[in-house]
């Protein structure tokens, strides 16, 4: 692997590193809540935001792309805590519904768009081994205000401040590595960890931290997609600390 392989795959560590430092406590909130869907409907909700600033040409306004993003995530964020206040019976069903309504919206804004094709792969997979600095200082600095706003308010935290928070989250993550990795993110780290009574978030962020090191290491060697081979990287890692964790049958 040669230095120049090296600049870029630094960068995309650094990054899956932000997306885990947020993700991986409201990914454990989010089995413990059983709104699992969550994640991927405001994921998606924030993907369709960057979606209508591209429509709006502002590709080149960082700042506003991220407004609308943020924007719409929030507007995701209280239909959200509706429908968990209001249909807690059904909520997952729901949930999934919003998904699958923004998913579809997003398609027919991009059906005229001659690289519609390369646009959405870019939305679900994420362009991680591309990220730039700017972008990972203002993740860091975002990351820093919700970390510290999470953990010295998550006692008291109610519905709609929760999906707030994971709200803007999920903006910054998407537009570093893309719908499935933030999803995958979220998830793995927790279900896999999840009969660790103790030292769970530790479990958790080994689970995690090897499956962006080991899967954009095997994306340099092997000249593979990132974002999809850390998703399947990530998945085996968390299987296998299921198992391990896994109670022993007398």
């Amino acid at each position: 692997m040669n230095s120049i392989t090296l600049d870029i795959l630094l960068p995309a560590f650094i990054a899956g590193l932000l997306v885990l430092a947020t993700h991986i406590p409201l990914g454990i909130k989010i089995l413990e809540r059983g709104v699992i869907f969550a994640d991927l409907a405001v994921a998606q909700i924030a993907g369709l935001g960057v979606i209508i600033a591209g429509l709006l040409d502002l590709t080149e306004k960082p700042v506003l792309v991220q407004l609308i993003a943020a924007a719409s995530a929030l507007l995701g964020a209280g239909l959200l805590t509706w429908i968990e206040r209001r249909l807690p019976e059904v909520k997952e069903a729901c949930i999934g519904l919003t998904f699958v309504l923004a998913a579809s919206l997003g398609i027919l804004l991009m059906s005229r768009d001659a690289h519609a094709g390369e646009h959405l792969k870019d939305l679900l997979v994420g362009q991680i081994l591309w990220v730039s600095n700017t972008q990972l200082i203002a993740t860091a600095v975002l990351s820093g205000v919700l970390l510290l706003a999470w953990y010295l308010m998550r006692e008291r935290i109610k519905h709609l401040g929760f999906y707030a928070l994971f709200a803007l989250a999920v903006t910054a993550s998407v537009q570093l590595v893309g719908i499935y990795l933030v999803f995958t993110s979220l998830i793995v780290p927790a279900l896999a960890s999840y009969r660790c009574q103790r030292n769970r978030l530790l479990y958790a962020s080994m689970v995690g931290i090897a499956g962006y090191a080991l899967g954009l290491l095997l994306s340099g060697w092997f000249d593979l997609p990132a974002g999809a081979i850390i998703v399947w990287v990530m998945a085996v890692l968390g299987v296998a600390l299921a198992v391990i964790s896994a109670p022993k049958k007398v």
